[in-house]
């Protein structure tokens, strides 16, 4: 071993790097030492007697090991041994593909190390050999014509042309006389025979070789036999190599075609111009439901089935599209894949024409990708839209409708606690109470599709509200209802009232969708999203509710309008059921999604955040005797709002006074400290057109008379005060229009014993 070399030692720890360089000089080598990876490349650029890399794999940090060696090996071609603590998978992934002449960890002593180092320069000169002897055997294929050797029946040689001397290596006088086994070694003449028995039955034997040369190396060739008529035998001999390589170097492209093809998140499907497929990706394999082994070889549109989506008519083959223009083709957006199992999909895709070194088209490539849940989300932004566009017009009236209903419904109310003989007025006046309730779920329904109308949320356990809203709805039907629902179930921030309308909505509609009978199966599960499951929806922890009948089920071309406002197939409905639905699942910061085909039945999905929080078990109720104390006043702009609630606050046993304004308020309040009689509580409008509303009247009660309590009231708010008033500082809050119950529960909690 020549030991007049100079070895780079790059390690980032002084005293391994002393201790190594040490052992080093102990071999006979010279050394150079770099602790970092940048030095190390700069080293062997700068230093031609550097014919050796000895480089620690972690060099803390800047470049580490593996890219240095990278960097090196651009601009030398050196040995490059890794020095490492550690063994294992990690470490061998680390340097795939770099060039290298293998490991050697640390501390194992200067025997391994030493052999490490021979061993690596006897490879690379191995190497160096090797590439010197391919390039000298290239420069002579460049310059012969074929080998030609002439032999006897027993396969002695007894001619040959100066390229058989060049090509096996042996001159011509070394040639002669000798077999032609001379020119195989018995393994190669194993795997391919000479077959002496085809040329004396007069065959040219044509078949490819390995031919070795005199000094040891081999060449491989394509070789043609054939006996002459006097006994003697002819062997043509071409030097295969450049198709060998050219061979290896097509299939290595082709593997490196398909790892790319692999690594594409698109669908690629190649076609000949026949629009016969060619080639597959992964991905297409899957969005197809074909393997390339069976799709190889038949006509595109057997495979990628496509249909449009509106008139689920065929669409055109697109190769055929692309072979007829020449020239890029788009495809229309609104296309859905038909999937070899049946699965439906809809993608955007693309055609273009391949072309050789000619410019002549020599097959079509389809790239296409699945639009499916892109869709759903542009989907899901534009019923958002929607709503919100019809939440300024349902806010308005709403916020109307509301006050007018707490001026009608609470002159009934009290003409109802006043009648107490007439019975027939009674009962008229009962009935108005039912249509009471209906109109302030309408108006309920107008208030989720508005900015106001945020979920009054409470951390809970919504199982049972799931099974009492269905059995609810469902009494009295034909219709049977299963539960499936985890045991440990986690708790849910949600407004009991909102949740209860949407099964309610959902369960009625399946009861309608099942006229004969039936069965719906709901099912409340713990459930975690992750983005590639559901990337409509954030990861984290959720409750899954599922609702599915066995009913007739929905159109496609009605499925995706379902939770469009107004949009009805029903004749007496209103549209406003499964819009509200989504609606407040949305402001739950949940989900809600439908399955359907006709004949199939219909699933409802419901996703819903899981809390960390604890159950509330902080509960406050009146009896039916209740009777309160203390001075309210009452702010509203509405003169026959103040007025029917000031006459509630009497029939509850307070007295009360009321402001048309936040001015009035203030004034009154202040009025009432001077003259030693101050409110107990105030009711605030959060709305006075014209006026200081309620938010701002708050800000001047809180400054001046400290914690007095002071709930917010509204049939609308832009504000999500009413859904969390302490957030703003308020006590609590009351929806208009509101009833005397209603309202004695509100003063019940903060008011009673204060005067």
């Amino acid at each position: 071993m020549d030991k007049n070399r100079t070895i780079l030692l790059v390690e980032d720890e002084a005293v391994i790097s002393i201790a190594l360089a040490r052992s080093i000089k102990n071999f006979g080598y010279e050394v150079v030492t770099v602790n970092n990876g940048e030095r190390a490349v700069k080293a062997c650029i700068e230093n031609d007697s550097i014919n050796f890399v000895l480089m620690d794999l972690d060099l803390g940090a800047g470049m580490q090991g593996p890219e240095a060696a990278v960097e090196i090996l651009k601009f030398r071609d050196l040995p490059v041994v890794f020095l490492t603590s550690h063994s294992g998978q990690k470490m061998v992934e680390s340097v795939l593909g770099i060039s290298h002449y293998g490991y050697v960890m640390k501390n194992t002593g200067d025997f391994l190390l030493k052999s490490s180092i021979e061993m690596a320069f006897q490879l690379f000169d191995a190497h160096e050999k090797v590439k010197a002897s391919e390039a000298k055997f290239k420069s002579i294929i460049e310059l012969a014509p074929d080998a030609i050797i002439l032999g006897n029946s027993v396969g002695i040689i007894t001619g040959a042309n100066e390229r058989a001397s060049e090509l096996s290596g042996y001159s011509y006088d070394e040639l002669i006389g000798e077999s032609i086994q001379l020119l195989f070694t018995e393994e190669e003449r194993n795997r391919v025979p000479l077959r002496y028995d085809l040329l004396k039955q007069g065959l040219v034997v044509r078949n490819d070789r390995i031919l070795t040369r005199k000094d040891g190396s081999t060449v491989f060739i394509g070789m043609n036999t054939k006996m002459m008529p006097d006994g003697t035998y002819q062997a043509f001999i071409r030097d295969m190599s450049e198709r060998k390589v050219a061979e290896d170097k097509l299939a290595s492209e082709k593997e490196r075609l398909a790892v790319t093809l692999r690594s594409i998140g698109d669908g690629v499907i190649t076609t000949d111009t026949d629009c016969n497929i060619v080639i597959m990706n992964k991905i297409a394999e899957e969005l197809t439901g074909w393997s390339l082994n069976d799709a190889a070889g038949k006509p595109l549109s057997d495979v990628f089935n496509i249909i449009d989506e509106a008139s689920r008519l065929r669409c055109e083959n697109p190769a055929e599209i692309v072979l007829q223009t020449g020239s890029i083709t788009e495809i229309d957006n609104n296309t859905i894949l038909i999937s070899r199992d049946g699965v439906e999909r809809i993608i955007s895709d693309s055609g273009a024409p391949i072309k050789d070194n000619n410019n002549s088209i020599s097959g079509v490539v389809i790239v296409f990708r699945d639009m499916t849940e892109k869709r759903k989300l542009l989907d899901a932004v534009q019923q958002t839209d929607r709503l919100n566009s019809l939440g300024v017009l349902a806010g308005g009236i709403a916020h109307d409708f509301n006050n007018l209903l707490s001026g009608i419904f609470g002159y009934i109310e009290m003409a109802r606690l006043k009648s107490t003989s007439d019975k027939v007025v009674i009962d008229y006046l009962d009935k108005a109470f039912t249509v009471f309730d209906r109109a302030r779920g309408l108006t309920r329904q107008l208030l989720t599709f508005s900015k106001g109308g945020l979920p009054v949320r409470k951390t809970g356990e919504i199982s049972k509200l799931i099974k009492d809203s269905a059995a609810f709805a469902l009494s009295g039907s034909n219709i049977s209802c299963e539960y499936e629902i985890d045991d440990e179930l986690r708790l849910c921030d949600f407004d009991e009232h909102q949740i209860a309308q949407v099964v309610d909505n959902i369960v009625i509609n399946a009861k309608q969708a099942m006229p004969l009978g039936g069965t719906i199966l709901v099912s409340v599960k713990n459930y975690y999203n992750k983005l590639y499951l559901n990337p409509i929806l954030r990861n984290g922890d959720y409750i899954r509710v599922s609702i599915s009948d066995t009913g007739i089920g929905i159109p496609q071309d009605h499925l995706k309008r379902i939770f469009d406002p107004f949009f009805t197939t029903k004749q007496q409905g209103n549209g406003l059921g499964l819009a509200t639905c989504y609606s407040i699942i949305k402001k739950h910061d949940g989900l809600i999604e439908a399955k359907s085909a006709p004949g199939m039945g219909s699933e409802f999905i419901i996703y819903l955040p899981a809390s960390e929080k604890e159950i509330d078990s902080t509960l406050y109720s009146v009896s039916a005797g209740f009777e309160g104390s203390g001075k309210i006043l009452v702010m509203d702009d509405e003169a026959f709002i103040c007025d029917i609630s000031m006459e509630m606050l009497k029939l509850l046993g307070y007295s009360s006074a009321e402001a048309a304004d936040g001015e009035e308020a203030l004034a009154r309040l202040a009025k009432a400290v001077e003259d030693g009689e101050p409110f107990d509580g105030v009711i605030l409008d959060l709305t006075i057109p014209g006026g200081m509303g309620g938010r701002d009247t708050l800000t001047g009660i809180r400054k001046l008379y400290g914690d007095i309590p002071v709930f917010a009231s509204s049939g609308f708010s832009e504000d999500p005060i009413i859904s969390k008033p302490q957030d703003y500082g308020f006590t609590g809050s009351i929806r208009k229009p509101y009833r005397k119950d209603e309202l004695a529960e509100l003063l019940g909690k903060f008011v009673i014993g204060k005067n």
